[in-house]
């Protein structure tokens, strides 16, 4: 048994050698165990290749600013093992991450005597249902990767959302976009109605598809609902029931689809008997901000985090950096996991820079950085063989010039706690 935090940081890190592995009969043995925590509160899933975390967080501060007590899941985490779980604003204490562990840990080692040992995300996953068990009153719930086969998929929600479809994770996915909209698919469940974005045809056929099997309704944005992004960081957003009019602190087009998300979202929990007051929920959007994406750390020099960490996610990076920087002479430190399409992200980012720095990151997914280098048709590119030794000198330069540093989230969880770690 545990008694102390930095015991099961050393302990999680032991798990790490069992990987990843698909598939939800752990987390169903492990749930079963705990007396099935994931049954004792409401909870939406969401999945989707772009867009989670945002989404997540515009419907958590609009529904904590209708006086609910929301419980939020996501990864990875920014800031540690207990960043996974949140109650509104607050991170799980570690004193109660030990509790809880000490709750799952004779489970976690009968499993293992079965030969058939948790990994570190199942083990994180259960913990979370958990902690929001009896203490939340709602649960949003981000998928870890893709959705049928991904642990997260373990329990009947109350909504469905998938943001986007597009090529990411595609040695476990699937390298069309119809496998991989099957595998997020897999999130829809019967009774819950399913809230989706901009997709392929491609990609909504296949969750229609998926949806009718199990008789439940489709919502798609820019069909059942519609939005204008206006001037600026301005937009309108249109049901049959009303029209919103918002003003978001996030920067990015995409920001406009995932705040538009949410509204639905809201609006079917409202039609679902949620008592959702649209004029509280609206200035809780504008003002919502989150950690790592398009994330302003220092001001001089001028430094932005953003974790693009797939040609998708490049591609609106790229776009935003040009709709507000297009001007500035503009810098970027990268690295990012080597099961990722390095050569369609590299070929982006490698256009739209002034300099482009390859690093690498302690991390068994970490792609090194002279294969990045080597990738990188950048013409003025160079290796960073200490990525601490490069933001360091990064933040001793001043000037009118702008660095981004970009990639795994992993890598910017890392960055972003070392820079606020010297300032």
């Amino acid at each position: 048994m545990f008694t102390t935090f930095p015991e099961i940081e050393d302990f999680f890190n032991s798990r790490k050698a069992f990987g990843i592995k698909p598939g939800i009969d752990r987390i169903h043995r492990l749930l079963a165990l705990l007396n099935h925590p994931e049954k004792s509160a409401p909870a939406i899933h969401v999945a989707g290749t772009n867009g989670k975390g945002s989404t997540i967080q515009f419907i958590k501060n609009a529904l904590q600013a209708n006086g609910y007590k929301v419980g939020v899941f996501t990864s990875p985490s920014l800031t540690g093992l207990t960043g996974h779980m949140k109650l509104n604003d607050s991170e799980i204490t570690e004193q109660l991450f030990v509790d809880l562990c000490n709750e799952l840990y004779p489970h976690v080692i009968q499993l293992d005597q079965e030969n058939d040992p948790p990994t570190e995300f199942e083990m994180i996953t259960a913990l979370a249902f958990l902690y929001f068990s009896e203490r939340v009153d709602i649960a949003l719930i981000e998928a870890g990767m893709g959705g049928r086969e991904d642990t997260t998929n373990c329990f009947q929600p109350i909504l469905s959302i998938i943001t986007n479809v597009a090529k990411d994770h595609t040695a476990f996915l699937g390298n069309s976009i119809s496998e991989i909209a099957y595998q997020k698919a897999g999130i829809i469940k019967a009774g819950a109605p399913v809230v989706v974005g901009h997709l392929e045809t491609e990609a909504f056929t296949v969750i229609k598809a998926e949806a009718e099997k199990h008789y439940t309704p489709v919502y798609q944005l820019g069909k059942d609902v519609i939005y204008n992004h206006n001037q600026g960081q301005s937009m309108t957003w249109y049901s049959k029931e009303r029209t919103v009019h918002l003003k978001l602190l996030m920067y990015g087009d995409y920001q406009f689809q995932n705040a538009a998300l949410a509204l639905m979202a809201l609006e079917k929990l409202n039609d679902a008997g949620y008592q959702i007051s649209f004029s509280k929920a609206s200035p809780a959007i504008e003002q919502t901000r989150l950690a790592g994406r398009f994330e302003i750390v220092n001001k001089n020099p001028l430094i932005i985090l953003d974790g693009a960490h797939n040609p998708a996610g490049v591609a609106a990076f790229i776009k935003t950096v040009n709709e507000h920087f297009a001007e500035k002479d503009k810098q970027l430190l990268v690295a990012v996991f080597k099961d990722k399409e390095l050569d369609a992200m590299l070929e982006q980012l490698s256009t739209s820079f002034t300099s482009i720095t390859l690093t690498t990151f302690q991390h068994p997914r970490a792609a090194k950085a002279v294969d990045l280098y080597r990738l990188a048709p950048a013409k003025q590119k160079r290796i960073a063989a200490d990525w601490k030794q490069e933001v360091n000198q990064i933040l001793q330069g001043k000037g009118n010039g702008v660095w981004f540093i970009t990639g795994s989230l992993n890598f910017i969880s890392l960055v972003r706690e070392y820079i606020f770690s010297r300032n």
